[in-house]
């Protein structure tokens, strides 16, 4: 469920936190030295275009413990709602900043997934980056892993036997919520952290191409990664997330000049958090 002690900002009712990045990794250290995992997951446009038509994927969002926003798009619609959120927290820069702090705390990472022999690759390649952070392992589960009993078995073995304190998941969304939901739900790593990952197992290892700063800075990310997949991905970026990009931004600008504003409520710890929404 999504910690309600942080700052809250929701956007066509996805709940996001509103926190930066190294607060982001402050928290999930505090919580990892009291014992308690969760789970991290970073929506970008697309997230929440798919959310906005799939119930159940909207639940799995919720059910998170940290949601951070993945994408300038969503900046730029809590700025028009007049509730900004700090920071883009993206999964693909998070991956190299929570390692680190991991790696300084001698705590440990397994990578579950990505293309064949990413894993491995992205493993090798946090080692030499960050030597004090210890690699529980690595496993790439074939195609079709999720309606196997076998396979998903292999993964929980894994898992298990490794006790890592960070599983960095990379199959793809919703793929990859729905395997680390199944996986929080019979509790056999509770004091682990779960981040989905999508494709970053694949920039950790060098196989595919992160888009340059200026793209990400100025929101056109997605055009990178057109150009590298046009055929799988345009259809989504083009036909489903554009349009839903204009009503997200009118859903904000017509907040705004409604004047809606629920202010500040008292979370039950007694601290103050945000609950402006946009809808």
């Amino acid at each position: 469920m999504i910690d309600q002690r942080l700052p809250i900002v929701t956007i066509d009712g996805v709940a996001l936190h509103a926190i930066d990045e190294a607060t982001c990794v402050r928290h999930v250290l505090d919580e990892l030295a009291a014992g308690r995992g969760g789970w991290i997951v970073t929506p970008n446009l697309d997230h929440l275009c798919r959310a906005s038509r799939d119930q159940d994927f909207r639940r799995m969002l919720g059910k998170a413990d940290l949601a951070l926003a993945d994408g300038m798009p969503l900046l730029w619609a809590t700025k028009v709602q007049g509730t900004p959120l700090p920071q883009r927290v993206a999964g693909s820069t998070l991956v190299w900043t929570l390692a680190e702090a991991a790696a300084g705390q001698g705590r440990s990472l397994f990578l579950l997934g990505g293309a064949p022999g990413s894993a491995q690759a992205a493993a090798r390649v946090l080692h030499q980056r960050f030597p004090d952070l210890k690699i529980a392992g690595t496993h790439c589960p074939p195609m079709g892993f999720e309606n196997d009993q076998a396979q998903m078995r292999a993964i929980t073995e894994a898992l298990v036997a490794a006790k890592p304190d960070l599983v960095y998941v990379g199959l793809g969304s919703p793929k990859q919520e729905r395997l680390i939901e199944q996986l929080r739900l019979q509790n056999l790593l509770p004091a682990a952290w779960f981040l989905g990952v999508g494709i970053s197992i694949s920039f950790i290892a060098g196989h595919v191409k992160r888009a340059p700063k200026l793209l990400q800075v100025i929101g056109l990310e997605w055009f990178h990664r057109l150009c590298q997949e046009p055929r799988r991905l345009a259809r989504r970026y083009l036909l489903d997330d554009f349009p839903y990009l204009f009503r997200v931004l009118w859903l904000a600008g017509r907040h705004r000049l409604a004047g809606k504003d629920c202010g500040n409520e008292t979370g039950k710890d007694g601290r103050k958090r945000d609950t402006r929404d946009c809808h």
